[in-house]
């Protein structure tokens, strides 16, 4: 009888043995291929932040920068009426036109030839309509009235100077501990396993 059982035991023996073999290659195998992942998915990791997160806040911070260093260029088309209301001295000589036939009657004392004495009179005569007369002018004109005004004015206005700068600011403020801890990080496995 104690022979019989023999067989059983060392069957059984063979067979934990054979699965005992192939757990630590199968572990050996996985263990392998779990070092190798984790020596090799940093790289991407790295390559993410030195060539896709790094150069997209250097050129947030450079766009910020360059804003607050804008200015807008532009024309300003105006089309109003402004009133003009002041009073303008006249001082000088001029010709008149009379548009009018304009009755004149003056004394007039007429002298005879020879000594033969005075006469006192009346001259009427009409000066006629278009005949030119020499004048001076010296008054005040009050003028007030509306001017039309239209024009085009260009307009440069620097960003930083109209304000802008603290929003801006802010704005460079908000990326800023993001690039920093950035900055912080490896780039490269040997990097982050150096002293």
């Amino acid at each position: 009888m104690a022979d019989q059982t023999k067989p059983e035991v060392k069957s059984s023996y063979n067979f934990w043995e054979a699965f005992k073999n192939f757990a630590i290659i199968f572990s050996f195998i996985v263990n392998i291929i779990l070092v190798l992942v984790l020596l090799l998915s940093p790289v991407p990791l790295f390559r993410a932040k030195s060539e896709i997160a790094e150069p997209i806040l250097t050129d947030l911070d450079a766009a910020f920068a360059s804003l607050g260093e804008t200015n807008i260029q532009s024309i300003v088309y105006i089309q109003d009426t402004m009133p003009v209301v002041f009073d303008l001295p006249l001082d000088q000589r001029t010709n008149v036109v009379l548009i009018d036939a304009v009755p004149l009657n003056a004394n007039a004392t007429f002298f005879l030839p020879g000594g033969g004495g005075a006469i006192n009179g009346t001259v009427s005569l009409n000066l006629p309509n278009g005949m030119a007369l020499p004048v001076a002018l010296s008054m005040t004109v009050p003028v007030s009235t509306t001017v039309p005004v239209v024009m085009e004015v260009p307009v440069s206005i620097p960003l930083a100077e109209a304000g802008m700068a603290p929003a801006i600011e802010k704005l460079r403020n908000v990326f800023r501990p993001i690039t920093g801890f950035l900055q912080t990080l490896p780039d490269s496995i040997g990097d982050a396993l150096a002293p």
